[in-house]
């Protein structure tokens, strides 16, 4: 009959193999690298993986960080793990950094900043050796306390999945598979198989530091939540697995409407406002967090707060905006959202600089544009195929029409081109009165990081169009219209 040592690494081990054949990430991915603090958990986990090595068909790496934040005891921690590898002949990756010091740069807490840095190292440390994936000791008692920490911090339902089995550290440059085989497993059983198989370990000494929120969680509050209900771990954790089950569920729904909502165009991601605000608002939720992961290539610097902010401008008027992580913009337009760096980017229009005097007739080269002027007797015009009468709607819709006609005795000389100006005002084809030049624009739709982009044509004494919206109703032709100045617009 096999004895308590026997049973236990036999339970550990098939979890381990287990996860193996779930997850199909251990197989042609060789070397992995295996994570060892030095602590029960991550000894543990190497040992197993030691054992099981051939059966995997894995070759091992062992990674461990100097943090440099407990002096001696960390430089000894690290002289550990280095002794542990060679004693089982498995080669090591050591390193050192100053994480006070990048937390200092990055205004970050101290663990978030130690868990940055910790995995930027596997990454470098993986491209240097070819490695796709780092296996971590996170156990069942790591996977509660992160799961409270999310709750306590209102990170919402991704939160409030815990820890996953695997999941990618998408820094921008690279990617990285990390593993979790122990998730099933308690803190207690990782010590256990310790003891038993004669394993040295090391103890941090700041895992009893009530500074740290991690620890406060740990040894006050889940001894609370625990003394209202002894099974309350068994509870958070069926609470975190159908959170995962509805979220993965919505995830799919929202990779399939991702076409019908949304389009990238190099950097930045559009969004369709009338089909993204015709679904639910978990699916929205579910739509903007996919658009941010495409961006950012991961969710790791993107808050709950960050989400509930988009949300609550989708259904407010146009010209609002979202300041995102990295100077990305999350901006509010008439009929679409935008997510980039720099809205303006996505305006068809050159950038405008200074004031032009329009050769009349000639051509005029201005900041991106050409402008083609001729003037006409009204029977040469008439003679031409004629531009299509819009609808006032649609004339307001159409911004690419950048050819009109205009009564050239109406229009003071000379003609200038540039870009809108505090205080213009024009009379709108087929308006009676002036109108700001700002509220015309305003319900033209035109988006407001191009508004200064959009060329006004101006005389002396009025505004005479808005190239590619409107001309002003005074210089329009009429039926006693004698001369006919054309002007054309073209992009360089």
């Amino acid at each position: 009959m096999p004895d308590k040592k026997q049973l236990q690494q036999t339970r550990l081990s098939k979890e381990v193999l287990e996860f193996s054949r779930t997850y199909n990430q251990t197989e042609d991915k060789n070397p992995i690298l295996v994570a060892v603090s030095g602590g029960p958990d991550s000894v543990c986990l190497f040992h197993l993986l030691y054992q099981l090595r051939n059966r995997l068909k894995i070759e091992m790496h062992v990674i461990h960080l100097d943090h440099q934040l407990r002096g001696e005891e960390s430089r000894a921690d690290a002289e550990f793990v280095r002794q542990l590898a060679l004693r089982f002949k498995i080669p090591a990756t050591i390193g050192t950094r100053d994480v006070q010091k990048y937390r200092e740069a990055k205004r970050l807490s101290l663990e978030e900043a130690a868990r940055e840095v910790r995995y930027e190292f596997f990454v470098e440390t993986a491209q240097k050796i070819g490695a796709g994936a780092v296996v971590l000791g996170h156990t069942r008692d790591d996977n509660i306390e992160t799961i409270l920490m999310h709750l306590i911090r209102g990170t919402g339902s991704r939160g409030l999945r815990g820890l996953l089995p695997a999941t990618d550290w998408q820094p921008k440059t690279s990617r990285l598979t990390l593993l979790r085989p122990l998730l099933n497993i308690t803190r207690q059983e990782t010590q256990e198989y310790c003891r038993e198989n004669h394993l040295e370990t090391r103890t941090d000494s700041s895992n009893t530091s009530l500074s740290f929120f991690r620890n406060r969680v740990r040894l006050e509050l889940l001894p609370l939540m625990q003394s209202y209900n002894p099974r309350f771990d068994e509870a958070l954790l069926r609470t975190a697995s159908i959170a995962n089950d509805e979220l993965t569920f919505l995830n799919e729904i929202a990779r399939l409407l991702w076409n019908d909502v949304a389009r990238q165009v190099d950097n930045t991601i559009i969004l369709h406002r009338a089909n993204l605000l015709a679904e639910s608002p978990a699916i929205r939720r579910q739509l903007l967090r996919i658009a941010l992961e495409r961006l950012f290539g991961s969710l790791k610097d993107i808050e709950i707060r960050h989400i509930e902010a988009m949300m609550g401008i989708l259904p407010k008027p146009a010209g609002r905006k979202v300041n995102l992580p990295d100077g990305i913009v999350f901006s509010s337009e008439y009929d679409r959202f935008i997510i980039g760096p720099d809205p303006e980017i996505l305006c068809p229009l050159p950038e405008l600089t200074g004031e032009t005097a329009i050769a009349i007739p000639g051509v005029t080269a201005f900041s991106g544009w050409e402008a083609t002027a001729e003037v006409l007797s009204s029977e040469e015009y008439l003679a031409r195929p004629q531009p299509e009468v819009l609808a006032e709607e649609e004339h307001e819709k159409n911004y690419q029409r950048f050819s009109e006609a205009f009564d050239y005795d109406k229009v003071e000389k000379p003609l200038v081109i540039r870009s809108v100006q505090a205080g213009d005002r024009f009379q709108p084809l087929g308006l009676t009165e002036l109108k700001k030049i700002g509220r015309f624009m305003i319900n033209a739709k035109i988006p407001k990081d191009w508004r200064n982009r959009v060329p006004i044509m101006a005389s002396p004494g009025q505004l005479v169009w808005v190239v590619g919206w409107r001309i002003d109703d005074r210089v329009k032709i009429t039926s006693k219209t004698k001369r006919v100045l054309l002007v054309k617009f073209d992009q360089q």
